[in-house]
């Protein structure tokens, strides 16, 4: 004969179980359809930003390439001032870190294509090229910002 402590206490169980399942059944359906939801924004921020990515990376050409000239004294001043690594420069004119070093040496001298980009970027202010780095997937601008970003992020639990 069973001990009617140990009855009393699996059907305590299995009604408490049955009260939860029914009390929890609604917050797991708004859940899922939260988390969808979610989901959908995300993949329609992702389209958007790389729509973004696209017409930051299509730079308007100057028309007149002939009365643009090009200085290496020039460049490195405008590269410092704007604070930024030959690579991030690079990837803002659409060449390598290494040849803005070629660059700004007098070791070569862009193209008439490569002149008429860097007189795109030459417009830009330090804010704006920062901008456009991280449209691009750059560089994430000044030093230390990256870490606060990946802290942002761990904090909101991405």
């Amino acid at each position: 004969m069973p001990n009617i402590t140990q009855v009393l206490n699996d059907h305590i169980r299995r009604l408490t179980r049955r009260e939860i399942n029914v009390r929890t059944r609604s917050a797991r359906r708004l859940t899922s359809v939260h988390r969808r939801d979610l989901a959908a924004l995300e993949k329609a921020l992702g389209f958007l930003e790389g729509q973004e990515r696209r017409r930051v990376a299509e730079r308007p050409v100057p028309p007149k390439v002939e009365g643009i000239r090009f200085r290496a004294d020039g460049l490195k001043s405008y590269r410092a001032r704007l604070q930024l690594s030959a690579k991030d420069f690079g990837k803002l004119v659409g060449v390598a870190g290494l040849t803005i070093y070629s660059w700004e040496s007098g070791k070569s001298k862009p193209r008439k294509a490569q002149v008429a980009k860097l007189a795109a970027v030459r417009g830009l202010g330090k804010r704006e090229a920062l901008k456009r780095l991280e449209l691009m997937g750059g560089s994430d601008g000044a030093p230390g910002r990256r870490r606060r970003i990946k802290a942002w992020k761990r904090k909101r639990g991405r």
